[in-house]
């Protein structure tokens, strides 16, 4: 069977697998990737925040110029929401690929296919989301999805909202993703370049980040700056060329107004020359300090590497083995998850020390549990017998490396 289509998948699904890890075990926010170590500077994750979500109204209704969603309650079924709000559940089952009696998550989205009565004082509600009046709204939605490159973005025209709806809070309308077969929640976070922490918040996603396919998922808008954050922005800059202004007065020639230093061998004699020959330290023993397969890691199967590393095209490497051969740790660890992706495809991932993670991707038979101690060559699971491959990659926090510097 041709493995390429899956490659994009492989990678989202490391990625994914280790947000989930964050998220239960550590509480460490995706988005913080790359901040260590550089500093309190919060302009790049300003700049990236997301807007919350609109509040809805007492049936569940938020309401935007150009569709409607539904936010379910606790223990909510679709034929609760869909009494709730007055539509026939069988419209709604079709529309979001349900069945009428699936029981949802607390604050998950459901679309609605045509409107409802729009949210007033009588619902509990405020009235129509309505954008800033400085803002493009048609400009943000053509940037959202023109980000998306190749992807398939569906889109579909609804009907708008009645010129004489009452408006509501101020907020952008989200760009609507149905997702596709093999698509996940960080591929699709990726493709809009929100944070899976953001669209899970929005979407009521349970702490796997679990999507469906034709689930409908609205993409967190970014949260527009302040005034404040402008002013503030605009006073740095005037500040900043007032004292380029001022440097730009005092400059003088070089060596202007300084006095030049006395040399120290002018007014002392040098130190007289010891001629005893110096006995050099014995040399260390690097074959005692080596490890058994000459570098950090070892390999996690013997086979052929079929794939090489490649940033953001294959974060890993893709080794190819006969079916059934053992898949080992590459070094001690624990193990960190155990999950599969959309295809039914086991992926576990080790945490090791030195704020690294290890990736096996594309296993059977997993012998090992959640929360266990792993030595390295330890057999962790065996190499599957419909696709005989491991993708296996290393991270350092969040970010894939090449991993071939460890194994060698």
């Amino acid at each position: 069977m041709d493995t390429s289509p899956r490659f994009p998948l492989r990678m989202a699904m490391a990625g994914l697998t280790l947000g989930l890890v964050a998220a239960c075990e550590d509480g460490l926010d995706m988005d913080m990737r790359g901040t260590f170590g550089a500093g309190l500077d919060t302009t790049a994750a300003a700049q990236a925040a997301t807007a919350e979500r609109p509040r809805p109204d007492q049936r569940g209704i938020i309401s935007y110029p150009n569709y409607q969603v539904a936010v379910a309650r606790r223990g909510d079924s679709l034929n609760d929401v869909a009494t709730r709000i007055g539509m026939p559940v069988g419209d709604l089952a079709k529309y979001n690929g349900l069945k009428p009696d699936d029981t949802l998550r607390q604050g998950e989205i459901i679309a609605l296919p045509y409107r409802v009565a729009e949210p007033s004082a009588a619902t509990g509600g405020a009235g129509v989301v309505t954008a800033p009046s400085n803002v493009d709204i048609e400009s943000l939605a053509n940037s959202a999805i023109n980000n998306a490159g190749a992807q398939q973005v569906q889109t579909e025209p609804l009907q708008p909202a009645p010129k004489d709806a009452p408006k509501g809070e101020t907020g952008l309308e989200p760009i609507r993703h149905k997702v596709q077969r093999g698509e996940t929640a960080f591929t699709i976070s990726r493709l809009y370049d929100v944070s899976v922490r953001s669209l899970a918040e929005w979407n009521g996603l349970d702490s796997s980040f679990t999507i469906r396919e034709n689930q409908i998922l609205l993409i967190p808008p970014k949260a527009a700056p302040s005034a404040g954050q402008s002013a503030s922005a605009s006073g740095t800059g005037a500040a900043t060329a007032a004292a380029a202004g001022a440097t730009a007065a005092v400059v003088t020639k070089p060596g202007q107004g300084s006095a030049t230093p006395t040399p120290p061998s002018s007014t002392k004699p040098m130190p007289k020359i010891d001629d005893k020959p110096v006995t050099p330290p014995p040399a260390p023993d690097l074959g005692a300090t080596q490890t058994k397969a000459g570098g950090k890691m070892g390999y996690p199967v013997d086979g052929k590497i079929i794939r090489p590393y490649s940033k953001g095209k294959n974060n890993g490497i893709d080794i190819a083995a006969p079916a059934g051969t053992a898949v080992k740790a590459a070094a001690d660890g624990k193990v960190a998850a155990i999950t599969t992706d959309a295809d039914n495809i086991q992926i576990l991932v080790l945490r090791h020390a030195d704020n690294l993670m290890t990736v096996y991707y594309n296993v059977d038979g997993v012998k090992v549990a959640k929360g266990a101690s792993v030595k390295r060559g330890q057999g962790i699971a065996e190499v599957p017998a419909k696709e005989s491959f491991v993708h296996f990659e290393v991270r350092k926090g969040f970010d894939s490396v090449d991993p071939t510097p460890y194994l060698k």
